[in-house]
Formats: C-alpha cells, sequence, structure tokens
C-alpha cells in the first residue's frame, strides 16, 4: 500500500534527548506532529515510519508503525526534518501538488515519490538522502516551511510556527486539523485584550447530544491577543486569574490551573499551573506546580515537581550553549530553557540552569541543581546517578500513564526496554 513515509535521516536520529524514545513523526512542531502536518500537507495517510531500530515498536494513539520489508512504488517518503507550513494550503486539496515526483524546500528535497519498489533496510543507518531517490525529469513542487537541523529549532521556530498554525485553524475547511472542533468567540465574562482573534472549542451537538464537549473558561480569565491569536481545545478547562498571551495553542482536554502562559503550545491532556512562555508541551505532561518554565521542550510524560525552575537567560546575557551528542554547541539563541526528555521526573524545589538537557526517563531531585546534562533513566539527587532499573521504571510509567486511562502495552514495553539498553551517557557520548 502506498502512502506517506516519514524518514529520520541521522541528524534526526541525533536530535537528544528525544531520538532515544520517540520518532520525528511524533515530535510536535507549532502545534501539530510532523505527522499530522504531513498529512494535512499532501492530503495522504501516513502509514510507515522509517527511524532507528530501538524504535521499531513505538506506540503511541495515531502513530503509524515501522516500516518493514519493500516501500511500495509511488510512496512518498518525506523528510521528517521538515515542518511544512500550513497556511498557505489550499485544502482540501492540501498544497494542491500531490501528484508531483519531487517536493523542494530552500533548495532541498523534502519529500520524493518512488518510481520502484524500496527495500526498507536501505534507510538502516539513517545515512541514506532523499537526494538519492530523485529521478529526472519527474514533476517538481515547491513547499513552504522550516527545517530542523538542531533540537533547539524547535523552540526558535515556535513563535512563528505557531502563529502560522492559528492562520489555517480560523478557516472553517480545517476542523479536521483540530479534531473536528466547532470554535466561538470566548465567553463574554472573560477579557480580551488585542485585536487577533480567540478561537474557543464549542459544544459540537448532534441529535441533540454533545458528542464533543467544548472548551469550559471560568469568569476573570484574559486573552491578551496583542501579538497573537490564541485557540483552546475541545474538553479543556481554563481556570480564573489565567492570562493566555498570544499567539499561543491549548489543545484537548488538558487544564490551565492560573498564571501568564504566553507563546505556548500546550498537547492534549497537559496540566499547568505557575508561568510559562515559548515552551512545548508534546501532551499528558504535568507541571501542576508554581516554577516558571521558559524556552523548553516537553516530551510525553513529564513530571515536575513543585517548585521546579528552569533558567532560560545568562546573567552574562550572551549565547546559550547546549549539550548535543557529538559536543557542547553554541545554539545562538539568548533564550533557552530546559530540553526534557519524555518520561522525564523533576523533584520539588528543583532548579534547572540555562541549557539543561535532561533525558528520557531521567529523575532527579534534591537541593543541588542538576549539571546542564542529564544521561537518560539517571536516577539520584547527584551525579554519579544510578541507573533507573528497567523493571521499577516501567512499573512507574505503567502507573503513571493509567491515571490518564492509557494502558502501556506490551510493544511500547519492548519499545522502552530497548531505548533503556541503548541509553547514551554524556561522558561517552562528548
Amino acid at each position: 500500500m502506498s502512502g506517506l513515509y516519514l524518514y529520520d535521516d541521522a541528524r534526526a536520529r541525533a536530535l537528544e534527548p528525544f531520538a532515544l524514545t520517540r520518532p520525528m513523526a511524533e515530535m510536535v512542531a507549532g502545534t501539530a506532529s510532523q505527522r499530522d502536518r504531513w498529512q494535512t500537507a499532501l492530503q495522504m495517510p501516513a502509514i510507515g515510519v522509517i527511524s532507528a531500530a530501538h524504535l521499531k515498536d513505538f506506540e503511541e494513539s495515531g502513530s503509524s508503525p515501522a516500516a518493514a520489508g519493500g516501500i511500495p512504488a509511488g510512496s512518498v517518503i518525506v523528510n521528517a526534518r521538515f515542518v511544512p507550513r500550513l497556511s498557505g494550503l489550499r485544502l482540501p486539496n492540501g498544497v494542491g501538488d500531490a501528484s508531483a515526483d519531487l517536493w523542494m524546500s530552500a533548495g532541498r528535497v523534502a519529500a520524493v515519490r518512488t518510481s520502484r519498489e524500496i527495500g526498507s533496510d536501505v534507510f538502516a543507518d539513517g545515512r541514506r538522502t532523499l537526494d538519492d531517490l530523485a529521478r529526472s525529469g519527474g514533476e517538481v513542487a515547491m513547499l513552504d516551511g522550516w527545517w530542523i537541523e538542531d533540537v533547539w529549532d524547535f523552540v526558535r521556530q515556535l513563535p512563528e510556527q505557531i502563529a502560522d498554525d492559528l492562520v489555517l485553524y480560523q478557516r472553517p475547511e480545517s476542523g479536521s486539523v483540530v479534531a473536528g472542533a466547532l470554535c466561538g468567540p470566548p465567553p463574554d465574562h472573560s477579557v480580551v485584550i488585542g485585536t487577533h482573534p480567540v478561537l474557543v472549542a464549542s459544544d459540537r451537538v448532534h441529535a441533540g447530544e454533545v458528542i464533543i464537549k467544548g472548551a469550559t473558561i471560568e469568569p476573570h480569565v484574559v486573552f491578551d491577543t496583542t501579538a497573537g491569536a490564541i485557540y483552546v481545545g475541545a474538553g479543556t478547562t481554563v481556570h480564573a486569574f489565567t492570562r493566555l498571551v498570544g499567539p499561543c495553542f491549548v489543545g484537548r482536554h488538558s487544564t490551565v490551573l492560573g498564571d501568564r502562559i504566553a507563546t505556548c503550545s500546550i498537547g492534549d491532556h497537559c496540566k499547568v499551573r505557575g508561568e510559562m512562555s515559548n515552551t512545548v508541551m508534546i501532551g499528558y505532561a504535568n507541571k501542576g506546580h508554581e516554577g516558571f518554565v521558559g524556552h523548553s521542550y516537553m516530551g510525553r510524560w513529564v513530571n515536575l515537581g513543585a517548585g521546579t525552575i528552569t533558567s532560560n537567560l545568562k546573567n552574562t546575557y550572551g549565547p546559550v550553549s547546549l549539550w548535543t551528542p557529538r559536543a557542547m554547541r553554541d545554539t545562538g539563541m539568548q533564550f533557552l530553557g530546559t530540553m526534557f526528555g519524555d518520561h522525564a521526573k523533576t523533584g520539588i524545589g528543583t532548579c534547572l540552569t540555562t541549557g539543561t538537557v535532561l533525558g528520557a526517563g531521567a529523575n532527579v531531585y534534591g537541593a543541588e541543581s542538576p549539571p546542564k546534562v542529564v544521561p537518560p533513566f539517571a536516577w539520584g539527587n547527584a551525579p554519579p546517578y544510578a541507573v533507573y532499573r528497567l523493571d521499577k521504571f516501567l512499573e512507574v510509567a505503567e502507573r503513571v500513564m493509567a491515571r490518564r486511562q492509557v494502558t502501556l502495552t506490551d510493544r511500547a514495553r519492548r519499545q522502552l526496554a530497548a531505548s533503556h539498553e541503548a541509553r547514551w551517557t554524556a561522558e561517552s557520548s562528548e
């Protein structure tokens, strides 16, 4: 069956701390996953992911399975590091060039249609480029968007991507992108500042019954749209004394418990309290207590203990450096907080320095600030950290997920076990 295959090249497979536990297809850029973005852009179903071997059993709701065997002729293989711009799409037909053979952006190949069956094993190490598959004489289409070169690009590009996505969400034909929610204005008991729109999911009614519950906005909520639009998804509750500052996106079934939330993309089933700015929460993450988080990225199942604080600006006001698997790198960004890998946990009062990487599954606590890089599945209050035992980690993960009515399947267990075995250490990776 032909369709979309999202390919993690070698660069994508080094975007830690996330590449250890999830393919790029399930990373969120702006307000949507890469999988959803590409499906919307080309109006084709995503049926496979080409990623690292330890992710072959990755499984989340809506995710595509790992490609195995042959990729049929006529399939479209996309570079999962390219983020298609959504505002210019001509829905319902996407880019209007779904019959193209090659999609280019900024002089680079973003996607290519296969002219013959290709074994998925040729992409095993991520070194194969899509340029190798392009055939001469084919029809070429141009795509607008952003390239993810480094992990901090998800934060650097966030304001522009949220603002662009919300342009599409304002169009009546875009309902499928935001889970079929019908949008209306905020209630009269809220306060709106600025001229950009506020989109609040309304109840969806069929045959007199509510089939999708809209958002609940309590009194004394302020929507500051001076710099951009704001979207609040179905089933979400925004509590009194919250100030949402646009451009800002809050997904479905989340809870915002107060304070200033500015230029953030909050995924489904999240809990947020306290000041937060320029931050992505993929989904199913908890920041249920006070403590500033800024210019950060949070994977799934992250839980921040009360009073956890991220620094996002150096006292020198200089550029922030961030650990990568190859070396410490100068990001060129003045503001950059913490990269929280999937299932990472912090204890109460944890203070994270500017440009911190907290590995997937890490559990850190205590009076000392953790170092700028904490390896995945680390456990303790100071380095050298113990390794979080796999059986204990899986036991906790199962318990955490069950609280949100999500089952840790046998397949997901196998993937997490493979990630645990493949874990990197800061020392061996420098």
